[in-house]
């Protein structure tokens, strides 16, 4: 039913593969590897880091910024796009009574995170320094979680599903708080409205507009004039002006193709997350997506490369903070929520799942990787805080081994 694997392969290996060679060359040559990391493209463009300057300040292309602010703007708009598939679309994942307790697990899982992270750094005495980094264990990473969820459940436990779910909701939730709490500079959301002129504008003028000057026409030469003759065109300006708009309203721009990605013709019919049946469809939104899958990969390994490179002896507060408020947090707060979903509210779980599922679900989607290095880039400067608070979502894959763990002592029943 699922091509997960496919995501597992297609992107987290080139992700994580990036990431090694990081560490290695942050702890074997780190000045060499910092100078890749800030490298200038050009200073003095449209687009960039603000930087003070001798007259003004002058934004600067880095690598960094390329990567981390420009090019996963893509890999976050392929999440964004089952995200919405799942919410807006018929037979969506994430509609009506089906979807309820995982969406409220979801909630305690990233409710859990956030009071470890801040009650540890308050007994730490360290809470003014790392209180910015509080959203960093909220992250679940849907592709390693999914992975191992495999590996401890078995492929047809229903508790993958439920796994999924929540991720994808996680996901959700965590562009959320990146966009309201981690805003890229000063905020200026007037520039929003260019983001949504963009939106509107091609969804009108390239969608609606087409099919209503084609009503009552069978051969509809309008709708094929703009599909077959402009494709992707109008979405990739409409995509280019949003994401300006992100960079210039203080947002973070990786976010800016969000608002475009519900504009783009689909079918009508949502297959379920990642469903195989996807990619024989032929809709703009899906060709899309199978059109940025191999760009995505090397986008993944690039963005591994330049944020994972962090020395061992960064290594202190904030990397327990986010680690203890991944595998602590997490199975706290889904087991909990879960748990008050499916009995004083009446819920229920999927049937031929369990309760004590929850938890082992809990350590399963405590691998935070992905999303929580993106979070923790954003959440702190550049400097020693950040690097170690990005060690605790590299040590973050550690849950791999203590969902198995947890898998046999709550006695799972796998289902292959």
């Amino acid at each position: 039913m699922y091509r997960v694997w496919n995501y597992v392969t297609d992107y987290s290996l080139m992700l994580i593969g990036g990431a090694v060679i990081a560490l290695l060359w942050a702890n074997t040559a780190p000045d060499s590897y910092h100078a890749l990391v800030h490298f200038q493209l050009w200073a003095g463009g449209p687009v960039g880091v603000l930087e003070a300057h001798e007259d003004a300040p002058r934004r600067v292309m880095t690598l960094h910024f390329l990567f981390n602010d420009g090019l996963m703007a893509f890999f976050f708009a392929i999440a964004a796009k089952e995200v919405w598939e799942a919410v807006a679309l018929r037979d969506g994942a994430l509609r009506g009574r089906k979807a309820l307790t995982p969406l409220i697990a979801t909630v305690g899982g990233m409710a859990g995170p956030v009071v470890v992270y801040l009650c540890l750094a308050m007994a730490l005495g360290v809470l003014a320094d790392v209180s910015r980094g509080w959203a960093i264990p909220t992250a679940t990473d849907i592709a390693f979680s999914y992975l191992v969820g495999r590996m401890v459940f078995g492929a047809r436990h229903p508790a993958i599903g439920f796994l999924l779910l929540l991720a994808i909701a996680d996901d959700a939730g965590g562009l959320a708080i990146l966009a309201i709490f981690y805003p890229s500079g000063e905020v200026a959301p007037a520039w929003l409205l260019l983001s949504l002129a963009a939106a509107l504008g091609v969804f009108f003028l390239a969608n609606v507009l087409p099919r209503r000057l084609d009503r009552g026409n069978q051969d509809r030469p309008r709708s094929t004039w703009v599909r077959k003759t402009l494709g992707f065109w109008p979405w990739a300006l409409a995509g280019a002006l949003s994401w300006y708009a992100f960079q210039m309203a203080g947002l973070h721009p990786a976010l800016g193709l969000l608002p475009i990605v519900p504009t783009i013709p689909h079918a009508e019919r949502e297959f379920g997350v990642f469903a195989e049946e996807e990619r024989y469809q032929t809709d703009l939104l899906n060709v899309i997506e199978h059109g940025l899958k191999v760009p995505v990969q090397f986008v993944l390994f690039g963005f591994g490369l330049l944020n994972a490179g962090v020395e061992f002896s960064t290594i202190s507060e904030p990397t327990w903070l986010v680690l203890l408020g991944l595998i602590i947090g997490k199975p706290l707060g889904i087991t909990l929520f879960g748990w008050i979903a499916a009995y004083p509210l009446r819920l229920g779980l999927p049937q031929g799942m369990e309760i004590r599922d929850l938890p082992v679900v809990g350590c399963v989607a405590a691998i935070g990787f992905t999303v929580a290095l993106f979070v923790a880039s954003v959440a702190f400067p550049a400097g020693p805080v950040q690097d170690a608070a990005k060690m605790g979502a590299l040590f973050s894959l550690v849950s791999a081994v203590i969902a198995i763990a947890a898998g046999r002592i709550c006695r799972v029943r796998r289902s292959v």
